[in-house]
């Protein structure tokens, strides 16, 4: 669950975001970035997640809220989207699913593709906001129909609040995590197992106590050897961050009994440049070396960021006898290159990195020099109109440009009774 400290700095910064609006920083390169398709909210939905491509070049996302209301009066139980391209540059929206509440509620994390084109994706709530979440499937039909299953619902001693993506092995084992629940009520990694009759089963791989993390948000990735990484927003050392940890990057192995092994790579301190609260998932580099980010830590000069620091961007290197070492390639410093970068990164032929901040609104790259050092350009600073919180991570398409989404912004007079202004915008980005 996210801690005490982060839920002060995201209420402050909604209360204050129609000021921020009116203030933001102009765009420093207005022409890099379009909007592909701005949500109206209601049943349009509102609040988009991550996106992915289709062979086609078709993108699908989520929206946290809107759809239908009748499980939600205010803010709707989220739906998943379509969005096609066609002539002069225009993209049309179809929403392929509307969630009811009994079939999940709240889709937060992004979906990911089965190789016969089935979509499969997580909710954080159910039953009219009371449940714990869901894992559930969108198979395509005739006529542009999708149809719905519930694979699992949470109950908390399995798990509860699942709010990351899901991934696949190549058994066609569902992997993910949740923020809650689980043995000691610190969260879970689970795996969901197909069998007969359309019947998924499930494990829980792991149960933090806290001490090795706690409230994971993040989606996992495997190695080459078919172990397990992610990261935990709390938890680890819990000496730092108020007696809550400042959150960890784990490993899991399987073993050849079943039962996976974990172990802690890093632990967060937030303290001389450190991070703190990394939401992120992690990315692979061709020589085994780990990326993310975190919400907070970095510069505590900042006043911006109120004493917590404005987040990194880390790196963990592998070393001798399993232990890694870690990097912070960039302290973000608020207004001027953003702030809270929630998202995880990704990475191109040439080993720059890429990603967003929520707060600031920005689009960013990372490149390596010559001489080990990482300078960090801003591609888009979000200033509204063109999107608001960039909340979640960037994906690139065939032609090399990013995609991704805003939380809020867009249409601004629309969403203004909802949550915000704006319901949110799908954008791509020259680089």
């Amino acid at each position: 669950m996210p801690t005490q400290k982060s839920l002060i700095i995201l209420g402050a910064a909604l209360v204050v975001i129609s000021g921020i609006l009116s203030a933001a920083t102009p765009a420093s390169a207005a022409d890099r970035e379009k909007v592909l398709y701005a949500f109206k909210g209601g049943s349009d939905g509102l609040s988009p997640s991550a996106l992915i491509f289709d062979a086609a070049g078709n993108l699908y996302g989520t929206t946290f809220h809107g759809g239908n209301y009748q499980c939600d009066p205010y803010f709707g139980c989220g739906t998943v989207f379509k969005l096609e391209p066609g002539a002069q540059g225009k993209w049309s929206k179809t929403v392929l699913h509307t969630f009811a509440g009994k079939d999940g509620a709240n889709p937060s994390g992004g979906l990911i593709f089965d190789a016969a084109g089935n979509l499969y994706g997580t909710t954080i709530s159910g039953r009219g906001g009371e449940g714990l979440g869901t894992v559930f499937k969108l198979a395509p039909g005739l006529g542009h129909e999708w149809t719905e299953t519930v694979l699992h619902t949470f109950n908390n001693k399995d798990g509860g609040l699942p709010a990351s993506s899901l991934i696949f092995d190549t058994a066609g084992n569902l992997y993910g995590t949740t923020q809650i629940g689980g043995a000691h009520g610190f969260g879970t990694v689970f795996k969901l197992a197909p069998g007969a009759h359309g019947k998924w089963t499930e494990t829980v791989l792991h149960s933090f106590n806290g001490k090795d993390g706690s409230g994971p948000e993040s989606a996992l990735i495997f190695d080459s050897r078919g172990n397990l990484y992610g990261t935990t927003i709390a938890g680890g050392n819990i000496a730092y961050c108020y007696g809550n940890g400042c959150g960890t990057v784990f490993k899991l192995v399987p073993g050849a009994d079943g039962k996976w092994t974990h172990t802690v790579l890093h632990s967060f301190t937030g303290k001389d440049g450190d991070g703190d609260q990394p939401w992120s998932s992690l990315v692979f580099d061709a020589a085994g070396n780990l990326y993310g980010t975190t919400n907070l830590g970095g510069d505590l000069n900042s006043t911006t960021c109120l004493g917590y620091g404005c987040g990194v961007v880390f790196r963990l290197a592998p070393g001798t006898n399993g232990k890694w070492t870690e990097n912070v390639l960039h302290k973000f410093h608020g207004w001027t290159d953003g702030f809270y970068p929630y998202a995880g990164l990704i990475l191109d032929a040439a080993g720059n990195l890429y990603g967003t901040t929520w707060y600031g609104g920005t689009a960013f790259k990372l490149a390596l020099g010559t001489d080990g050092t990482w300078t960090e350009k801003v591609l888009h600073f979000f200033t509204g109109k063109d999107g608001w919180f960039p909340s979640s991570g960037l994906i690139f398409g065939a032609s090399g440009n990013l995609y991704g989404t805003t939380y809020l912004g867009g249409k601004l007079n629309n969403c203004q009774s909802e949550y915000g202004p704006g319901c949110g915008v799908v954008f791509e980005i020259t680089p």
